[in-house]
């Protein structure tokens, strides 16, 4: 995370930014003529002049000035959520789809803390989002006034920068900086927490020529020698991986890290956060690392003898026991975020700067190493590789319970529709399955709430995602404990014409909870039945429920009704479409790496694992 405006320690976060009469630069020279407006005309026109398209949000008393010209805007469209995660959820696909800043507005008090999952959400993802609350008139601020709550101080750990603005005349400034902190070095979610006495306030408008943050420079040009030397490294290694993280995908470096992957010759791991970046038909990419990965891909990482990680954070989600994570490997690691470096793992060449320089600087100098020293000799690696790859591929066992297996679901869904869809998941089992089961070719068209987890992501993900894009087909596949969590976004979808498909992986359980009881805990399953799909009760009646909501409702129990319904719900494009999916709740996700062992004890299924002494 890159550092605020103010000097601040790695990962500390950046004290507030209290701006006030008292307290205030110089007024920068305007780009538009001065005039008086209320500090709430202030607010619009800032987020009209940075560029804002859509603001998800709900209105309430001390954001209330603010609706009222948010009404006359003609560039900005405001989508009134059912709930403030939900709007804060919106903005964050909308962002995570389109790379553009989202924007969410709140009320004060539990509007504003109705905020705090989102914003801690795009924090560790990596997010851009500007999160714009109201707070109470300056001087009730203290005193426990009706609906005000510290929103400053409770979201300081996890936002990149916050500001609280009690002046009016600030606002312009204020805006426009939120917004080039959370687009800027890593991206992050920014809080402008607006007092309602600025918004009532009359002031003179002007947009600032130049914005002006010392302390904040992000560093995006890499080190030449640090370059160089991890050239030589790749160019040398006789067991190289490059470990590709989500960095890559929100610097948009794509095309970048597809031009070193072929230069290389080195396989590739996509994490959960980059799955997309390079295309998974490409056949250097070995898929998915970590707790869920392919034994491919986590075999070669412990295996390896360089590990190049771009945008990746060493979680340990994907290094398992971190002291027996690639013990023999020496590391390069390239990040934006000087603060990731070394946090987890000790590392040989630390590169910081922004992936695509990166990744530009980095092809020339592993051409010219190739061009002194010749390729390296990849042959044994790569058929160490492929026979890991042949051995254990991805696979499921069909249920026996007569029920669908979520994977097969889960994978026609992305065959039949294709890989310029979006897809959003959910968290749990099904987030793992859609991770695994869909081919991901372009990066961006799969979101996930990667670091936080969190459940309720899904529909309004993808509702922002479908407003950012709305040309794309855009899925939601979500459990059906994450759907009852933000479902109500439903409503939103209908009334703004906003017509995604969910799919809702329906196993009647808390299911990933539910495999870790079966395996850690004797199958003893306490409270994670959901009664929405076994037996002869559902509640809720999901077919019934989308109904209610304005949607069209599905319902699928049987293999071969799969892709006629996903057919069916692809032909409807004016309406929300919620397809029920029954599926059996004893399906788990394999292959696995339980928590805090070591990835050498991945497991392929249920007391299968590789022997890596005999394949080594």
């Amino acid at each position: 995370m890159a550092q605020g405006p103010h000097p601040a320690p790695p990962r500390t976060p950046v004290s507030p930014a209290v701006v006030s009469a008292a307290a205030r630069p110089a007024p920068s020279t305007p780009t538009t003529a001065a005039e008086k407006v209320t500090g709430a005309q202030s607010i619009v026109r800032s987020l009209e002049e940075v560029g804002a398209e859509v603001v998800f949000g709900i209105p309430g008393g001390a954001i209330l000035p603010t609706y009222d010209p948010l009404m006359d805007s003609t560039r900005l469209r405001h989508i009134l959520v059912r709930h403030e995660q939900g709007g804060g959820h919106a903005a964050t696909g909308y962002a995570a789809a389109t790379g553009r800043v989202g924007v969410c507005m709140a009320t004060s008090g539990p509007g504003a803390t109705n905020l705090v999952t989102p914003i801690a959400d795009a924090n560790m993802d990596s997010v851009p989002l500007v999160a714009i609350t109201g707070q109470v008139g300056a001087s009730l601020i203290g005193t426990d006034a009706f609906q005000e709550a510290d929103i400053v101080g409770i979201t300081l750990p996890v936002t990149k920068h916050n500001f609280l603005v009690t002046d009016a005349d600030e606002i312009p400034r204020v805006i426009a900086e939120a917004f080039h902190i959370a687009e800027s070095g890593r991206p992050g979610p920014v809080l402008v927490d607006i007092a309602k006495s600025a918004m009532q306030a009359q002031t003179t408008f002007a947009w600032p020529q130049e914005i002006a943050l010392p302390g904040y420079h992000p560093v995006t040009k890499p080190h030449a020698k640090q370059i160089r030397e991890a050239a030589r490294l790749l160019a040398t290694a006789r067991r190289p991986v490059l470990y590709v993280g989500g960095g890559v995908i929100r610097a948009r470096a794509a095309r970048q890290l597809r031009a070193l992957v072929d230069a290389s010759g080195a396989p590739a791991v996509t994490t959960l956060m980059a799955r997309g970046a390079l295309p998974d038909t490409h056949p250097q990419n070995l898929g998915m690392p970590g707790m869920h990965g392919t034994v491919a891909a986590v075999a070669a990482l412990q295996k390896a003898d360089l590990v190049v990680a771009l945008g990746a954070r060493f979680d340990d989600r994907v290094t398992g026991q971190l002291s027996s994570f690639a013990p023999n490997a020496t590391v390069v690691h390239a990040d934006i975020d000087p603060a990731e470096i070394g946090k987890n793992k000790a590392v040989d060449v630390p590169i910081v700067g922004d992936l695509a320089e990166v990744l530009a600087d980095l092809l020339p100098e592993l051409e010219r190493e190739h061009g002194q020293h010749g390729k390296p000799d990849l042959e044994a690696w790569w058929r160490q590789l492929d026979a890991w790859r042949e051995t254990f591929p991805l696979g499921y066992d069909e249920p026996s319970d007569g029920h669908l297996a979520p994977q097969h679901v889960i994978q026609r869904i992305g065959e039949i529709t294709g890989p310029e869809a979006t897809y959003v998941a959910g968290v749990g089992q099904h987030q793992m399955w859609a991770a695994q089961f869909i081919k991901y070719e372009r990066p961006n068209a799969w979101l996930n709430s990667g670091g936080l987890g969190t459940m309720g992501y899904a529909v309004p993900a993808a509702m922002g995602a479908k407003v950012g894009e709305p040309d794309r087909t855009v899925w939601a596949i979500d459990g059906d404990g994450c759907f009852q969590m933000t479902n109500q976004e439903l409503a939103t979808c209908a009334i703004n014409e906003i017509p995604i498909k969910v799919a809702v992986v329906n196993n009647s359980s808390l299911g990933m909870v539910r495999q870790w009881q079966t395996l850690f805990y004797e199958s003893r399953y306490s409270n994670t039945d959901l009664h929405t799909g076994h037996g002869t009760r559902r509640i809720p009646d999901f077919v019934k429920l989308a109904d209610a909501y304005g949607c069209v409702g599905l319902r699928c129990e049987t293999k071969a009704d799969v892709d006629a319904t996903i057919k069916r719900a692809l032909e409807i494009d004016d309406q929300p479409v919620v397809v029920d999916f029954t599926v059996s709740r004893d399906a788990m996700v394999w292959p696995m790496v339980a928590a805090g062992v070591s990835n050498d004890d991945i497991q392929y299924a249920r007391g299968i694992s590789p022997a890596w002494d005999r394949e080594d």
